[in-house]
């Protein structure tokens, strides 16, 4: 996902800083699909700037720094309306736990349940910060298009926890069925391309 499409969208809905941007938008409405830190954002925010699809003003602040304010121009709202309507490709997701599971034959199945079961342990978190957003549901018929949007992403992540939560139960299951009934491990073979 571009984070430069993130923050136009945002920007879009309504006039922000930097800082709302971080804390009211990608900490509380996106952390179950993206998350972003401070530099990257503004840093995001100033290549924006030179491109022309954002502009800001400085609001002066007495008792604090001087803040300023982004809004979306006309060409930042034609760069989204375009990248809205643009099939994107299926993204590589880069998960390690994978990766440590596929090498795990060289530990002991304890030590892998053990990585599995604090990975199920966070995974129930995250599905549970899901839950606990508040969104109208998808049969609500008073919910507007963006509420209804918004909604199925959500739903999306939620789903996904899910279904990593049942992988791991499985993977836990039958690493203690193996554990009860040990084999000699087989050799990783190389396979001719």
């Amino acid at each position: 996902m571009s984070l430069a499409h993130a923050i136009l969208g945002f920007l879009l809905q309504a006039e922000r800083t930097g800082y709302d941007l971080k804390t009211s938008c990608f900490d509380r409405c996106m952390t179950y699909l993206w998350s972003a830190d401070q530099a990257q954002i503004y840093r995001t925010l100033d290549k924006l700037v030179e491109q022309g699809w954002i502009t800001y003003k400085v609001e002066i602040q007495s008792d604090r720094p001087n803040r300023k304010v982004y809004s979306v121009t006309e060409a930042g709202k034609a760069e989204l309306t375009q990248w809205l309507q643009s099939p994107q490709p299926i993204p590589t997701v880069r998960d390690p736990l994978p990766i440590q599971l596929f090498f795990s034959a060289h530990i002991s199945n304890e030590a892998t349940i053990h990585l599995l079961e604090r990975q199920l342990a966070a995974r129930r978190e995250k599905l549970a910060e899901c839950e606990q957003i508040e969104l109208p549901t998808l049969s609500n018929l008073t919910a507007n298009r963006e509420q209804l949007m918004q909604r199925l992403v959500l739903e999306l992540a939620i789903r996904k926890e899910q279904t990593y939560i049942d992988w791991l139960k499985t993977a836990i299951e039958v690493l203690t069925q193996d554990a009860l009934n040990p084999s000699p491990p087989a050799a990783i073979l190389d396979t001719p391309a």
